[in-house]
C-alpha cells in the first residue's frame, strides 16, 4: 500500500474542454493527482501533425503513470483517438471508467462507441 494520492488520467475528446476542467477540479479537490490533455485542439489550440503525434504519445505515457483512467465522454461520445487510448489502457491493465455510458450519439448525431 502506498501513501501517495491516487493518480487519475483523464481521456476523451478535447471538444469537451469545459467538462475536463470541471472533472479535473472535482478530482483534485477530492485529493487525486490528475493527468490530462494539456492542449485542446477543438477549443482553438493549434498544432502541426507532428505535434499531434507527439501529444498522442505523451498521453499514452500519462496513462502509464495513472492508477486508473476516467474517460470524459458526455452523451457517451468516444472518438477514434479516445478509443485508441482506452485500448492502450486495457492492454496495460489500467481500470477504465466513464463519465457517461459509452455509445451515445456523437456531436454530429450518429451513434459512436459501437
Amino acid at each position: 500500500m502506498t501513501d501517495r494520492p491516487e493518480i487519475v488520467c483523464l481521456c476523451g475528446s478535447t471538444r469537451f474542454a469545459e467538462e475536463f476542467r470541471r472533472i479535473n477540479l472535482d478530482l483534485t479537490l477530492g485529493g487525486s493527482i490528475v493527468v490530462a490533455p494539456g492542449v485542446f485542439a477543438h477549443a482553438g489550440d493549434r498544432m502541426t501533425d507532428e505535434q499531434k503525434a507527439a501529444l498522442d504519445a505523451l498521453h499514452l505515457a500519462k496513462i502509464d503513470l495513472a492508477d486508473r483512467v476516467l474517460v470524459v465522454n458526455p452523451g457517451g461520445y468516444i472518438g477514434e483517438s479516445t478509443r485508441r487510448e482506452i485500448g492502450y489502457a486495457h492492454q496495460t491493465g489500467k481500470p477504465v471508467e466513464y463519465t457517461d455510458p459509452p455509445g451515445g450519439p456523437s456531436p454530429t448525431g450518429s451513434r459512436s462507441g459501437k
